[in-house]
């Protein structure tokens, strides 16, 4: 399960996606997903996943190792699901005891359930297709115009790419100690949910000391390179849009296009 988690990892690649500018593929991860909000029938669905279907060919990242991170948030999909298909009233369809599963309940547990992969896929894509530091650049690009009001663009950019940095590496640093620990005879696997929920609260203390340590030998490492922030800070390769980069946001918004065009005649239609 720990191994199964994709997001923050980084897929070495040279496609045509990778080498998109990072300011392009965040803007265009968030103008995603807040299209996967606006569709609300099944055609709208099927051109948003036929979307990112193409995304992930072009990408040439393993749809395996996309779906693999997946199995992390099954639980909270499946949660998802169910209490939507049971919460909301409608036109019955089937009822024991005091639940009733309604129409128009299962429609939208349906809909939030593909809602969810999708946004979870396309969420993933971003961090696997750009190296950290391009992301870290990126973010601090787009925030640099809040820096009039006082933002610490590039504080808030750095902190955020470490955090997305280090999922994997807590994420090493975890099965380390359950290794450990299932070798001096902890099991991790018998039992119920409840039950395994419980073996697992050994590893807090351990694994808070190791987050501890790394983050004080990041922060001595920052230290030992004069790390200074964005103070008066410089870059080798300065970013600059591309004709890729014109190519793939004209694409793109043709794509919002059919989204918001299927939204308002084809949804009303149907």
């Amino acid at each position: 399960m720990i191994r199964d988690i994709t997001l923050g990892q980084f897929y070495p690649g040279e496609s045509w996606i990778h080498r998109l500018d990072p300011r392009v593929k965040i803007m265009a991860t968030l103008l995603y997903i807040v299209a996967l909000f606006l569709v609300k029938d099944f055609i709208g669905f099927v051109v948003a996943l036929a979307g990112l279907a193409a995304v992930i060919i072009i990408s040439k990242v393993p749809l395996s190792f996309i779906l693999r991170g997946l199995k992390p948030v099954f639980l909270i999909i499946a949660f998802t699901f169910i209490v939507n298909m049971f919460m909301i009233k409608g036109e019955v369809l089937v009822s024991f005891w005091i639940f009733e599963i309604t129409k128009e309940g299962l429609r939208t547990a349906v809909f939030m359930a593909i809602r969810l992969i999708l946004l979870i896929i396309g969420s993933s894509l971003l961090t696997l297709t750009t190296r950290p530091i391009s992301l870290t650049d990126g973010i601090e690009a787009l925030l640099s115009p809040f820096k009039k009001i006082g933002l610490p663009a590039h504080e808030l950019a750095m902190m955020m790419t470490i955090a997305l940095r280090f999922i994997p590496t807590l994420l090493e640093e975890t099965d380390k100690i359950m290794k450990a620990q299932m070798a001096r005879g902890a099991d991790f696997e018998s039992g119920n949910i409840l039950r395994r929920a419980k073996a697992l609260i050994p590893i807090l203390v351990p694994l808070f000391i190791s987050a501890f340590r790394i983050a004080q030998d990041l922060a001595m490492a920052m230290e030992a390179r004069c790390y200074g922030g964005s103070i008066k800070r410089t870059r080798m390769n300065g970013m600059k849009l591309q004709l890729r980069d014109l190519a793939a946001s004209l694409i793109f918004l043709g794509f919002l296009a059919c989204i918001v065009l299927e939204r308002i005649f084809i949804g009303r239609l149907l």
